[in-house]
């Protein structure tokens, strides 16, 4: 693969209770581990940035299938939940959720287009047969 694009982000400090940032310097932040997994929260973490960029790319592709489908798809949301868990000792995993709303659209409709574009999303692509992800239209 030809990179047209590389996202560089550098981590410092205490891992998951420290610091990361762009070289760009358009994101800046300090990362915590969440009161879930016995961190201090107060702070973003790993997970939501995974979350947060995955639903940006699934709703891009998902806009570009709608698209090349002739399918308006005007008000449509994803909602990407990252999960984080132990698969085995001393391993740990993820799961994603991509939920989409799609108020207009009939169900099936809707399915075709979310299995589409869960076909062309680079993440998507990424995870396949890595990370267990759910399609599901809201």
């Amino acid at each position: 693969m030809q990179a047209i694009y590389t996202a560089v982000a550098t981590a410092s400090g205490d891992g998951r209770n420290g610091h990361t940032r762009t070289d760009d310097g358009q994101l800046d932040l300090d990362v915590r581990i969440p009161k879930e997994m016995g961190g201090p929260g107060g702070a973003t973490n790993p997970e939501q940035l995974f979350a947060a960029g995955y639903a940006a790319c699934f709703h891009s592709a998902l806009k570009g299938v709608a698209r090349r489908a002739k399918v308006s798809i005007d008000n449509t949301e994803i909602t990407t939940r990252v999960g984080i868990g132990s698969i085995g000792e001393n391993r740990f995993g993820l799961s994603v959720e991509l939920d989409l709303h799609a108020p207009g659209l009939d169900r099936e409709t809707a399915q075709q287009l979310l299995e589409a574009a869960h076909q062309v999303c680079p993440y998507s692509n990424a995870t396949r047969g890595n990370v267990e992800v759910t399609l599901r239209v809201i």
